[in-house]
């Protein structure tokens, strides 16, 4: 198998691997008042609890504000969607992983400043914060493989070991 092939593979298993997370915690938004019982039948947190009471209230008075969390797993399904540019050309479509690498940064100050401002615990923002953190390291090893196989796609089109001086800055 050549070294381009082994680099299409191993891109492809960590896109799926930041896909079916990505979808996952998309799709864990739509029943969320069904998950937090059962999360409190498992573990009984004060916070919970409070989250709990909250997300009932909401349900049976204001049931449109969960509307939002509906939005929030769109929105995740949606981001998934692009990444199927990454599969199917992902020198050209590396600037898809890049925007995902800016907005799982975008998380950590976004629970720092909106945590505290909807009273949250500082754990409860830290736990979030982590989505961003974990989300962020396939992605770096996604762009790392794909500037490699831009070195080696750029090499093979040019077929000139000069072709490497332009290509090096395209190396991670």
């Amino acid at each position: 198998m050549s070294e381009r092939n082994a680099l299409r593979r191993r891109i492809r298993a960590w896109l799926a691997l930041f896909l079916v997370c990505l979808v996952l915690s998309g799709l864990t938004a739509f029943p969320l008042v069904t998950e937090l019982h059962w999360l409190n039948a498992l573990i009984s947190h004060d916070w919970l609890r409070r989250v709990e009471a909250g997300l009932d209230r909401a349900d049976a008075d204001y049931p449109f504000l969960l509307y939002g969390t509906d939005w929030l797993a769109f929105a995740h399904l949606v981001i998934a969607v692009f990444f199927y540019g990454v599969h199917r050309d992902p020198v050209r479509n590396v600037w898809i992983v890049e925007a995902g690498m800016i907005a799982c940064a975008g998380v950590i100050p976004l629970a720092l400043i909106c945590g505290p401002v909807r009273g949250l615990p500082f754990g409860w923002s830290l736990i979030d914060m982590s989505f961003g953190v974990f989300g962020i390291l396939p992605l770096l090893v996604l762009r790392r493989l794909i500037k490699r196989l831009a070195v080696l796609e750029a090499l093979r089109e040019d077929g000139d070991a000069r072709y490497l001086a332009k290509a090096a800055p395209m190396m991670p």
